[in-house]
């Protein structure tokens, strides 16, 4: 049986793409697949082994500490292929390679204009920072193979494959969708991590406009930013609900919360920004396989699915009345709103679900190892 082993420092084990969809996949074609991360805790989760090792803690000790943990694990494990989630293991994958090693480098963010939105870095340092991690990346990614995310990542990797982030489809029954309750005029759903250039503030802006609405965003928020968009949402921060304000919270829970309910709409109203205009947000089609109306920025790319589609409403992020007005649009029309949930839903079975992108994936994993190292 060929052995794989998933590398990660910044990422919980149970992250979505690395667990749910790439190691899962590797499982089922017949893998033996060990995560080994610097968080989470250490055990077996659907047939995957995660190895916890140390360096957890502050950055500077996740990027030192826990990148030499992570490749000590990594060479005791004597795997097949290895294959490491994040821009500061390059190091480690360097080290992996010349050691012989078939290494995959799984390109998750556009790194280098995610930098110029990290808060922990001053804004001065950023694009000197943001120029050296490119240079970091377009150098090293020539010794190994490459997987994206994102389409638009092949300008920068043009030998990359393609593994996107396209929703699972839930094995869930479209009466037990259609079944879910109505539970209030105007309910609003965001999942993922919430950061400011994720939208959270124009999300509280929408909130407070809505007098109706309550919005329930489930993902990890840091204590300082859930204080700012309870602020932000001022009188109306009664109706806000925040869970994972310190914590990640698990995808499972995340999955709870789109088969509560018939939402009004599910949100992902970024801010333009060089970081988010060209993203297609996993979020979006985790809202179209869950049969959710989504109401999100006029962004090129979302415009071309969501639009394209038919199954939410695009609006310009920085016009808080556009987004108002699409939602009370989507209350106001429950059958149409409906209607656009089952449209995204089909759509994802018919073209956004993962299992096109696992097949991309094991293809990848055979070839490497039917052509030795590499």
């Amino acid at each position: 049986m060929a052995t794989a082993v998933h590398l990660t420092t910044v990422h919980e084990p149970t992250d979505s793409r690395i667990l749910h969809r790439e190691c899962a996949s590797l499982i089922a074609a017949g893998y033996e697949v060990t995560i080994v991360a610097c968080h989470g805790s250490a055990g077996t989760v659907d047939g995957v082994r995660i190895c916890r090792v140390r360096g957890g803690g502050r950055r500077l000790a996740r990027m030192t500490v826990g990148v030499w943990a992570v490749l000590r694990a990594a060479l005791r494990a004597r795997a097949d292929i290895y294959h490491f989630h994040d821009p500061e293991l390059i190091p480690a994958g360097l080290a992996l390679r010349a050691a012989g090693k078939r290494v995959i480098y799984d390109v998750h963010e556009d790194s280098t204009t995610a930098i110029l939105e990290r808060e922990y870095l001053p804004a001065f340092l950023r694009p000197a920072v943001a120029r050296a991690l490119a240079a970091l990346e377009a150098g090293a990614g020539r010794w190994f193979r490459v997987v994206l995310a994102e389409r638009y990542y092949a300008e920068r990797f043009p030998r990359g494959v393609l593994v996107l982030n396209y929703a699972r489809v839930p094995q869930t029954a479209p009466a037990t969708l259609q079944g879910r309750p109505v539970l209030g005029p105007q309910r609003l759903l965001y999942t993922g991590n919430v950061k400011v250039y994720r939208g959270a503030l124009q999300h509280a802006d929408l909130l407070r406009a809505l007098p109706q609405a309550e919005l329930f965003m489930v993902g990890r928020c840091s204590q300082e930013l859930a204080a700012a968009v309870r602020d932000r949402a001022g009188a109306a921060a009664a109706r806000l609900h925040l869970e994972g304000v310190g914590y990640t919270v698990p995808f499972g829970r995340i999955t709870e919360y789109y088969l509560r309910e018939q939402w009004t709409a599910a949100l992902a109203l970024f801010p333009p920004s060089p970081h988010t205009r060209r993203k297609e947000l996993t979020k979006i089609f985790e809202y179209m396989a869950y049969a959710i109306p989504i109401v999100c920025s006029a962004f090129p790319n979302l415009q071309r699915i969501v639009a394209g589609e038919g199954c939410g409403l695009c609006v310009d992020p920085e016009d808080p009345a556009a987004a108002v007005a699409a939602v009370e649009w989507l209350a106001a029309h429950p059958d149409e709103a409906r209607a656009m949930g089952d449209r995204g839903r089909a759509a994802v079975m018919r073209e956004y679900g993962w299992d096109t992108q696992a097949r991309a994936l094991v293809a990848l994993y055979e070839e490497m190892l039917a052509g030795g190292r590499g």
